[in-house]
């Protein structure tokens, strides 16, 4: 238990990281603005460091199929509430089919090990 509990414990934190560099990212103007440039690149080396140990406990193509799908939905969120970015629809239905995959992959899949 405490092995899949940490898996999916840095897998988050992987997420979260990406998550904040990529809307740092977008506030730094393409890098124009020093503080979240500095936020940018220190978040993706947290993601990527966190995922490489994710990757010892889960296939590369399941912990990268949540890894971005999460990202995605939660990057997603972040455009619409913090950056005042609208979102149609359709759009909203295919967050919503990104997250049934993620449900799919951890319910039914035998690749993830639980």
């Amino acid at each position: 238990m405490s092995g899949i509990v940490t898996t999916y414990g840095l897998l988050f934190v992987a997420i979260l990281a990406e998550t904040f560099a990529t809307s740092s990212l977008n506030a730094s103007q393409q890098f124009t603005r020093p503080l979240p440039t500095l936020c940018a690149v220190i978040g993706y080396i947290v993601s990527f460091y966190t995922f490489s140990h994710v990757l010892k406990s889960m296939p590369v193509g399941i912990g990268y199929a949540i890894w971005c799908a999460l990202g995605i939905v939660l990057i997603s969120l972040i455009g619409v509430f913090y950056f005042k970015q609208h979102l149609d629809i359709p759009a909203y239905i295919g967050l919503a089919l990104i997250i049934a995959g993620v449900v799919v992959i951890n319910v039914f899949s035998g690749s993830v090990k639980h």
